[in-house]
């Protein structure tokens, strides 16, 4: 009974795993870039308006936290929706059904967690940088 509960995260690992060989594997480098794009863009922003890392703010500013998730959402629904239709189409073709708990897995996987992580580092590395140049531009 148990490993039912487990047979959908046994095959996203399996998907995800399985590399280049598999049908679409283009999207396993795709999404995250397209995530990553969106995610450098808004985190250069966010590091020239002095607003914190984005998870950061997330966890430790509740008061903002909803206008977060809808911004952060405005910018990565394109690419999440994107990786739900890629997902849905290999699923067509490898297994000739569709499992939307997979989709959903891989959606998030391949579209939002880089997002999220990216965006936050991108933030953290230009105010690094700009708080270098102001500290040479002091001395």
């Amino acid at each position: 009974m148990l490993e039912h509960l487990f047979d959908p995260l046994v095959r996203v690992w399996a998907d995800i795993s399985s590399g280049r060989h598999a049908p679409l594997a283009f999207r396993y480098i795709l999404q995250p870039t397209v995530a990553a794009f969106y995610a450098w863009r808004v985190g250069r922003k966010d590091a020239d308006e002095g607003r914190p890392p984005f998870l950061q703010a997330l966890l430790l500013e509740p008061a903002r936290r909803r206008a977060l998730l809808l911004e952060g959402w405005s910018h990565v629904s394109k690419v999440f929706i994107l990786a739900m239709v890629m997902d849905a189409i290999y699923q067509f073709i490898t297994v000739r059904w569709f499992y939307p708990f997979e989709a959903l897995m891989v959606a998030v996987i391949l579209a939002v967690l880089p997002y999220m992580l990216l965006r936050g580092l991108v933030n953290r590395l230009f105010r690094a940088r700009r708080l270098r140049n102001e500290k040479r531009l002091r001395q």
